[in-house]
């Protein structure tokens, strides 16, 4: 009974002894757009909360205003970029299995997302192709990481282009799509020149819900795709 007892006495001074507060407790955590916060009895920062991309912020703030003063009162009837989609032929790949990994690499560094591996549907001996044999790439690109890329591409890539004079706005689909292809993927700043031996051209589809390409154009360029002028096209 005494050793009983003595163990009661022991479990309920153990209650009674406040414990030790786990070491996150007192956290407070940062909102958005704040600075690093200091931990509440405690050292280090948080990191700072990372910021919308500048372009989605833009299209919020300045683009869809601009279109509802055009007409589109109700909110959900401007047109917006739903997701970019790049595709990149690699060709070598059926000779050279090393050419893919090299051109997988240099497209995530572009994109900021690793692609997916394109295989062919069906065989064709003319062009000594295989079914199933690997012969491309693909990355879909939503959300921030869409948005950061559109901001890269129309800002730092397509002014790179050698004698560069404007896109040629004749790649609109019908439904408000825009296509465009690239010679040469060394436009983007991502990609090291001395270690990427070969130009790879690439086709981007920019998708959009605008539904004809009267509005999607309209989008594109409010969001500074540099189109030609009307001036400019043949």
């Amino acid at each position: 009974m005494a050793d009983k007892k003595d163990a009661t006495e022991k479990k309920e001074k153990k209650m009674k002894t406040p414990g030790t507060p786990h070491p996150q407790a007192n956290i407070q955590k940062p909102k958005r757009g704040e600075g690093p916060v200091k931990l509440a009895g405690g050292t280090g920062t948080y990191e700072k909360v990372a910021e919308a991309p500048r372009m989605k912020t833009a299209y919020l703030k300045e683009i869809v205003p601009a279109f509802r003063e055009e007409g589109k009162e109700n909110v959900h009837a401007v047109p917006r970029l739903t997701k970019i989609v790049v595709n990149m032929g690699v060709s070598e790949a059926r000779e050279n299995i090393q050419e893919l990994d090299s051109a997988r690499e240099e497209l995530a560094m572009i994109t900021g997302q690793l692609p997916q591996v394109r295989r062919a549907k069906k065989s064709i001996s003319n062009f000594k192709l295989r079914e199933g044999m690997p012969i491309g790439l693909r990355v879909t690109l939503r959300g921030d990481r869409m948005w950061e890329f559109f901001d890269r591409l129309v800002s730092v890539a397509v002014p790179r282009i050698r004698d560069f004079r404007g896109l040629e706005p004749r790649g609109f689909d019908g439904r408000g799509n825009f296509n465009l292809g690239l010679k040469e993927h060394h436009i983007f700043p991502e990609v090291n020149m001395e270690k990427s031996q070969k130009a790879r051209g690439m086709n981007i589809t920019f998708v959009t819900s605008a539904g004809n390409d009267e509005d999607g154009f309209a989008l594109l360029d409010k969001m500074g795709m540099p189109f030609k002028k009307k001036n400019q096209q043949d």
